[in-house]
């Protein structure tokens, strides 16, 4: 029930993945999986919420705010590549468990924090945590559930808890914001982490531990140029007032050195014996394509809970806890479908639902562009939230059963790893390509009514004063359209990239490893000969690393073949 790859390298028997009696132990071992991937995507968003009672509460100023949440994505964007290896090699239960462990301690810390550099450093140790607990979490799903029905299901509940679980943690993080504290949105994670932390050794198996060395110079190389792309562009953006930062030296000199970094380690990455990214991973055409598409679907997706946000609060003028039921049905909407594509995935392949998932995605994306300051939830929001909710539920399930396929297990923490970083990255891309696009407009909107109310003589807002609300709310629909739209572009590159690329055939995830034929019997009486007894012998004798080296040159050489469509 494994596929070949997996088998060749997966060692012995895990009992999670046992047939006899493992149902029970499979289920409660996907509750502890899910949970851990719902605490974590949680994190990104629960903190935004209760970001005005913690600049009151600690003095935060405005630029130094935003910290608290590019704190958290740096350190989690940077840390993912080396994360899901150290999973690989030293045993992904394991590295789980301490994970989820400091994930806590660190939540715990930042409760308490009375000053800034308290909660920072907290909120930085919290993304250490998170991008340890990630890919771990996803690689666990291919050592504890055989390749079929039940895989299918699991990464079904496991996309489910991703797509949702951001909308889920604007809801409770308005609740406990309003009810309880602000502290309550870090010290939620407490008991939970450690409840699951003291789960996971009794229900998921351990992946084998492989002796080896971490690839020193490729993790410093590689957790550089991920964590200074995700924070030059995290500052990269044109802010609500209108200012493009782009130029900034502090931004050019992240993504320059960022740009380094990345060359450096792929140079680094051909030449190790060790790698922290065997570039074998990135060798297979639909592997690569998956990682595509989610670093596109990404993009638009933080955007969309970004921007609508804004548009709920600011324009519909939304209190905190109602914003957070307005995203129950984008909530309900990304599980149902994430259910639907894990029962659909055996019977049509995941090439389908990709391509479905991603045309309604950009359907969403398009639809949400003609906004007006005039819409309201149920006529002009509801539709579009349904329908890219939908889109994500159905793409969630196959991208990670696509990029996931056919991977050796020893393997299997980087390519997670590669799959979380590409979701990361994206939303790094869309805030600063969005933001940038959506404040330029609102800004040129904003100067543009003013402009013409002057000369039609009306009165005018003076320098420095708010603008009227009518001017604002006209300027934000129109800025937040245009976003939109560019994010419905991106969608549609999502769909291109995944007609070209997504090859996988439902026969490939049912699980079933064909038999290999019967080689026809040798007599007796024939002697073998000396020549192919020396090559078998030579063959025996080879160490891993030769084997190892060897694959990675056919699959270099498999990627340095042309791409055809078809």
């Amino acid at each position: 029930m494994t596929s070949p790859a997996s088998t060749a390298d997966s060692g012995p028997a895990l009992p999670g993945a046992t047939a006899g009696g493992g149902s029970r132990r499979l289920g409660v071992a996907l509750l502890v999986i899910a949970t851990a991937q719902l605490m974590v995507v949680l994190d990104a968003t629960i903190v935004n919420v209760a970001l005005p009672h913690v600049q009151q509460a600690l003095g935060f100023s405005g630029s130094g705010l935003e910290w608290v949440v590019n704190a958290y994505a740096v350190t989690f964007g940077g840390l993912l590549l080396l994360g899901g290896r150290a999973g690989d090699i030293l045993g992904r239960r394991r590295v789980f468990v301490f994970g989820l462990l400091l994930f806590s301690a660190a939540s715990l810390l930042g409760g308490f924090a009375t000053s800034e550099w308290w909660l920072l450093t907290a909120r930085a140790v919290q993304g250490v945590g998170g991008a340890v607990i990630a890919p771990t979490a996803l690689a666990l799903i291919t050592t504890n559930f055989p390749e079929g029905e039940e895989r299918n299901r699991a990464f079904g509940v496991y996309a489910a808890m991703a797509g949702a679980g951001s909308a889920v943690g604007l809801l409770l993080g308005g609740i406990l914001t309003t009810y309880v504290s602000w502290r309550w949105v870090l010290f939620v994670n407490v008991p939970i982490g450690i409840v699951v932390a003291a789960a996971a050794p009794r229900v998921l198996a351990e992946s084998p531990r492989r002796p080896g060395r971490i690839d020193v110079a490729g993790a410093v190389t590689g957790t550089g140029g991920v964590a200074l792309l995700v924070y030059g562009l995290s500052k990269a953006a044109t802010g609500p007032d209108g200012v493009s930062h782009w130029g900034d030296a502090q931004v050019l000199v992240s993504l320059a050195a960022s740009v380094v970094l990345l060359i450096s380690f792929v140079l680094i990455e051909r030449r190790s014996s060790r790698p922290l990214l065997p570039l074998r991973v990135l060798a297979d055409r639909n592997r690569s394509g998956a990682y595509l598409i989610m670093l596109c679907v990404s993009t638009g997706l933080f955007g969309l809970f970004f921007f609508l946000t804004l548009f709920i609060q600011n324009v519909l003028h939304y209190s905190a806890i109602r914003s957070g039921i307005a995203y129950l049905p984008f909530a309900i909407g990304v599980v149902v479908a994430s259910a639907l594509a894990s029962q659909l995935v055996p019977r049509i392949g995941p090439r389908p639902l990709i391509l479905a998932g991603a045309a309604a995605i950009a359907g969403g994306m398009f639809w949400f562009s003609q906004l007006t300051e005039h819409s309201g939830y149920t006529g002009q929001l509801l539709g579009p939230m349904l329908l890219s909710s939908f889109g994500l539920g159905l793409v969630f399930v196959p991208l990670a059963l696509v990029a996931l396929h056919n991977v050796a297990e020893r393997d299997s923490g980087v390519a997670s790893s590669l799959l979380n970083t590409a979701q990361q990255v994206g939303g790094a891309i869309g805030l600063a390509l969005l933001g940038t696009v959506a404040w330029t407009t609102v800004a040129n909107s904003a100067r543009t009514q003013v402009a013409h109310a002057a000369k039609a003589g009306q009165p005018v807002p003076k320098p420095g004063t708010p603008l009227p609300a009518s001017i604002y709310d006209h300027a934000l629909a129109v800025g937040f359209s245009r976003a939109f739209a560019v994010a419905a572009g991106i969608g549609l590159l999502a769909l291109i990239i995944a007609i070209a690329t997504i090859r996988v055939r439902r026969q490939d995830l049912s699980g079933a490893v064909p038999a290999p034929p019967e080689a026809a019997p040798r007599p007796a009486a024939e002697p073998q000969p000396a020549e192919l007894l020396a090559a078998e012998l030579l063959a025996a004798e080879l160490q891993p690393a030769a084997v190892q080296r060897h694959e990675d040159r056919v699959a270099l050489a498999a990627a340095a073949r042309p791409c055809r469509l078809c």
